[in-house]
C-alpha cells in the first residue's frame, strides 16, 4: 500500500473480490477489488497501514485474519480500527476473496509499535 503499486495489490487479491469500510457515523461503502487497486495507483499521498495482534484461522484451503490497524496518510495519523480478511488457497496461492474493515477517527489506542518513523504522534483524536 505505502508503494501505490496497484500491480502487487492484484497479486493477492482474487479477482472479482469486494471490501467494505463500516465507518463510525454508521455508513458502510467499499467497492470491487480492481477499484480498491486502482486507487492505490492513483493516490498522490503517502499511504502506510500498520497491523498488530492478529488472529488467523485456518480451515483446509480457507482461512480468516482478524487484525487491529492504523493509517496514515501524508506522513498523519488518519484512523485506526480493525481489518478483517477472508482469504482462500489457490493454484497461485494464498489470494484475499474480500475484505472489511472499521474507519475510527476517535478512540484509537496508542499502537504498541509505537509512533511511525518520522512522525511526531504525541496527540491523537
Amino acid at each position: 500500500m505505502a508503494a501505490g503499486d496497484a500491480g502487487a495489490a492484484r497479486e493477492v487479491l482474487l479477482p472479482g473480490g469486494t471490501y467494505r469500510a463500516a465507518r463510525q457515523d454508521g455508513a458502510v461503502n467499499g467497492g470491487t477489488h480492481e477499484e480498491f487497486a486502482g486507487r492505490l495507483a492513483k493516490g498522490a499521498e503517502t499511504l502506510l497501514e500498520r497491523m498488530w495482534n492478529p488472529r488467523v484461522l485456518i480451515h483446509g484451503r480457507l482461512a480468516v485474519l482478524w487484525t487491529e490497524y492504523d493509517f496514515h496518510r501524508g506522513g498523519k495519523f488518519s484512523h485506526c480500527g480493525v481489518d478483517a480478511f477472508n482469504l482462500v488457497d489457490t493454484a497461485a496461492g494464498w489470494k484475499i476473496a474480500g475484505f472489511t474493515y472499521t474507519v475510527e477517527t476517535t478512540g484509537c489506542r496508542p499502537s504498541p509499535l509505537g509512533p511511525p518513523a518520522g512522525t511526531n504522534e504525541s496527540k491523537r483524536p
